[in-house]
């Protein structure tokens, strides 16, 4: 046994049966991480560049208040982000409070009375259904703003009927929405290649329909970008992926000037769009996160295939597979089982550096159809590049894990999360 296995063992108590299956896994998947610290590499050095070429300065890390005019260090950012993700435009504010916030002021700053919304690749993540109101109706939604809604479901493999959108797309259609993770589904997140096609059939019927990419959970783990695939939009959380763990809030959009513009005169007010925003002193933070992201989305990466490999060599049933390309940093295990999902949760929140102690339970989250277990000891609320677990509790128990500001966190989390399951009496078979 190595010595940070060793110390694990004496440190944290965990079984050395646990560590032994653990320390074998690793050894299997070094040429995996090799190619994740490759892309990383690539990462960095666009993120890089972009700062270079927009001449970032430390007056760019300063405060405003109030309207937010002429704020240097709001606009430099976004003049970073538009040149990281090869966009027109960004909007990049710590006034967008998460993912479907982003989401949401993209919908509604392009979608009118009458309008359609198409999704070309099934249900959309949980809390987006509250969003576009036709399956769940909610205040405000866009079924009450008189916008249409089409989905056309995947198939039974989970992959994109590609065949079918074009015969699903009306003169009514307005914007195609992509989300690239697998949310809560069992199946696997989509490619850029899989994007990039939705995108071509779409454009072939009509050049004029935007097509939107829910990003969330995928930026960096390639090194291009949905907007280098056709994406009129890309949409995504600052304390997800781009963060780099040290976004305290915000959320980004990026893609066409004219459609940016849209989604900022709905975020603010019409006349005012991207010139009012203060950064209120995070700018410094936003701009050093995303320096950081390429590295910190490797270690979550890595922690996945980990995972993945542990998982996998017990007979799980785990999406992705250990050996195959990812899309994002989100790791699926079929637990199959409510215990096991809680005990694999539980054990995931003993090895956070915030609220160890804390025992997470099963609870009706808001915009949830079941109830929902999050393990979640994080410095930032929520922030699910910081290593998590979460899981609707609900058949086939399938426990979704991300995130990791550090390869080394994701691993001993994971350990602790398996010895976890193990002391709790689950059959591992060691």
């Amino acid at each position: 046994m190595d010595i940070a296995y060793n110390y694990i063992k004496q440190n944290f108590n965990v079984d050395e049966k646990v560590l032994a299956l653990c320390e074998k896994a690793e050894k299997s998947i070094e040429n995996i991480f090799n190619s994740i610290d490759k892309n990383a590499e690539i990462n960095q050095y666009k993120v890089l560049q972009a700062m270079q070429k927009n001449k970032l300065s430390d007056c760019h890390f300063g405060m405003t208040t109030g309207y937010g005019y002429d704020d240097l260090g709001r606009d430099t950012l976004e003049e970073i982000y538009k040149d990281v993700f090869k966009a027109e435009s960004a909007l990049v504010r710590p006034q967008i409070i998460s993912g479907t916030h982003a989401l949401t002021v993209a919908l509604f700053g392009n979608l009118r009375y009458g309008d359609e919304l198409f999704s070309p690749v099934g249900k959309p993540y949980d809390t987006l259904e509250g969003v576009i109101g036709h399956t769940r109706e909610e205040k405000g939604s866009l079924k009450e703003h008189g916008i249409l809604y089409r989905q056309l479901d995947l198939l039974d493999n989970g992959k994109v009927d590609f065949d079918n959108i074009a015969k699903n797309i009306t003169d009514k259609t307005k914007m195609v929405t992509i989300q690239r993770s697998k949310g809560y589904s069992y199946r696997p997140s989509l490619t850029l290649e899989e994007i990039k096609k939705i995108i071509k059939i779409v454009k072939d019927v009509r050049e004029d329909i935007i097509c939107m990419v829910d990003n969330c959970y995928g930026e960096f783990v390639d090194i291009i970008e949905p907007t280098e695939v056709g994406a009129d939009l890309v949409v995504g959380s600052l304390i997800k992926n781009p963060g780099g763990g040290l976004a305290p809030v915000g959320g980004y959009i990026v893609g066409k000037k004219e459609y940016v513009e849209n989604c900022a005169y709905r975020l603010t007010a019409p006349g005012l769009g991207k010139e009012v925003g203060p950064s209120l002193g995070i700018s410094g933070a936003l701009i050093q996160g995303l320096f950081l992201a390429p590295t910190v989305v490797a270690s979550s990466l890595k922690g996945a295939v980990f995972c993945a490999k542990i998982f996998e060599d017990l007979g799980y049933d785990v999406e992705p597979k250990p050996l195959d390309k990812r899309s994002d940093i989100v790791q699926a295990i079929q637990m199959k089982d409510a215990n096991k999902v809680i005990a694999f949760c539980q054990g995931i929140q003993k090895g956070a550096p915030v609220d160890s102690f804390v025992v997470p339970e099963p609870w009706d989250m808001p915009g949830y159809d079941c109830p929902v277990i999050m393990a979640a000891g994080a410095f930032v609320q929520g922030s699910s590049i910081e290593l998590s677990a979460d899981a609707p509790i609900k058949p086939p128990y399938t426990v979704y894990m991300q995130g990791g500001l550090t390869w080394f966190h994701s691993k001993v989390g994971i350990i602790l999360a398996i010895d976890e399951m193990y002391k709790n009496g689950v059959d591992l078979g060691i």
